[in-house]
């Protein structure tokens, strides 16, 4: 089945589009280029604030200009991953989408549903002469993924709404009115090499297969994190015998959780029988605990030809004990919010090569103070280890407001809709509606959209019926927006 034949066709045809423009963060010129024809193609006030981001306005249906109007905000960009055996180049080609039941997903890369497929449900209405709506004010953000450089640097004189509606939530039972914050941890470490022990082999282990995911959405799903399971086997090994560590490269992107991991290591060759010994019985023990998790987990091993190099013993042992020792998951629960994670860390990205060692890590917290603790905690345990730390890209969460107008009527709209009360919810990633209500002090704002599944993972997929389900309770509720005051 195609794509662009599933209902609603205006909303898939849109996503359509924007899945065959390549739309990386950094490097959203196309997308935003396209964003601009689209807008005045359609004869519709168009234009790009300084930092890259989008807005187009569009007047109000006949018989809507008394209501309030609204900010109708999703962000352009995509996060880039694909499993270690798909040929894709995300800088030129578009995504390859397929239809599998009830659900979409990519053939072996991230899908972009996040956020395509609420930039798409904007693009419906701003395109459609049926839809009923009050006052829009359309704003698509760059940047989201890598740092919310488009929402930090947003000029707020652009905007008169009174109510955002952000399309970020990815739970159709979901409404949101609270996100975590965020800050980067960067480290890098410069370490001694040495010549590698003569009568030796050279041998990768690698780690495949993880599910990966959200690195704030699924934190607390007990998911491997490939950075931490390598650390920890080579920890293992070389407590018994002594290897040396020619490579790491673990992880992908600051904001997913590590799939995959590679190391080389070189063992002496009288050692090479016991080392399979140790490794076979660490595999064991990772399949055995994770084994309800992760059913796709596979670790290998393989000789490599052979290392001219390798870490000194000395920096190998403080490497990774920091790896094994830094803090990875939930940190801390809300004790407000009933299974709300408030704070966590995820060690995103892993590099030892030619004489550096580099890391990436993401804090989180719905509550500035306490991922401040968090960011000072993963600070000291890397400057401990004589690394050099910059921290930076810290953005605010977004407080939770109960007492909101526009969540009251979404939440009667919801009940009378489906019969069920909507879940009103806060959640550990970061949205954009922290930042966006620091420059919009006085709007309204609340997030929601379909069902998408593995967000930031070549696993990604949303979920036809529920982007269904979304769009139709999307249309009410730009009826039911209230009047001006």
């Amino acid at each position: 089945m195609s794509i662009r034949s599933l209902e609603p066709k205006l909303l898939w045809n849109h996503f359509a589009d924007l899945n065959a423009i390549p739309r990386p963060s950094k490097k959203e010129e196309r997308i935003c280029q396209f964003m601009i024809d689209f807008g005045k193609n359609i004869g519709l006030e168009t234009r790009q604030d300084a930092i890259g981001n989008i807005i187009i306005k569009k007047p109000a249906s006949k018989g809507m200009e008394e209501q309030k109007t609204i900010i109708l905000q999703g962000h352009l960009d995509m996060v880039h991953q694909k499993n270690s055996d798909t040929v894709f180049d995300f800088d030129t080609q578009g995504i390859e989408m397929l239809v599998e039941g009830d659900w979409v997903r990519a053939n072996g890369t991230t899908l972009g549903s996040d956020n395509g497929i609420g930039v798409a449900a904007i693009m419906a209405v701003l395109s459609s002469n049926e839809i009923s709506h009050p006052a829009i004010e359309a704003l698509f953000t760059i940047d989201e993924e890598t740092g919310m450089t488009g929402a930090i640097k947003l000029d707020p004189s652009y905007f008169n709404g009174e109510i955002l509606l952000n399309f970020d939530t990815e739970d159709d039972d979901e409404l949101s009115i609270g996100c975590a914050g965020g800050i980067d941890t960067n480290t890098t470490y410069s370490y001694s090499e040495e010549n590698p022990n003569v009568n030796s082999k050279t041998i990768e282990i690698s780690i495949l297969g993880l599910l990966g995911g959200h690195s704030g959405m699924d934190i607390d799903k007990g998911r491997g994190n490939a950075n931490k399971i390598l650390a920890r086997i080579l920890w293992e090994i070389n407590n018994m015998i002594s290897i040396q560590l020619v490579a790491f490269d673990g992880g992908s992107l600051r904001n997913a959780i590590p799939r995959e991991a590679k190391a080389h290591l070189v063992v002496k060759d009288s050692d090479c029988a016991i080392f399979y010994e140790l490794l076979d019985k660490q595999i064991k023990i990772i399949l055995e605990e994770y084994k309800a998790i992760e059913p796709a987990i596979n670790i290998q091993s393989s000789e490599i030809n052979a290392a001219q190099k390798v870490l000194n013993s000395s920096d190998f042992k403080k490497i990774i004990n920091l790896l094994c020792s830094i803090h990875n998951g939930v940190y801390r629960m809300s004790p407000d919010i009933e299974g709300l994670v408030e704070v966590s860390s995820s060690l995103a990205r892993v590099i030892i090569q030619n004489g550096t060692f580099t890391s990436q890590s993401l804090q989180r917290s719905s509550v500035e103070s306490t991922k401040a603790e968090i960011a000072m905690t993963i600070r000291c345990a890397f400057e401990n280890s004589g690394c050099e730390v910059i921290q930076g890209g810290d953005y605010p969460g977004w407080k939770p407001n109960p007492n909101s107008d526009i969540l009251k009527c979404m939440e009667n709209l919801y009940k009378k809709m489906f019969n069920e009360d909507p879940k009103v919810k806060a959640c550990h990633a970061g949205l954009e509606c922290g930042i966006l209500g620091k420059h919009l002090p006085e709007v309204d704002m609340i997030s929601f959209g379909p069902n998408i599944r593995a967000a930031h993972s070549p696993d990604e997929k949303v979920q036809i019926s529920s982007v269904q389900k979304f769009w139709k309770f999307y249309l009410e509720v730009l009826k039911q927006i209230p009047s001006k005051n």
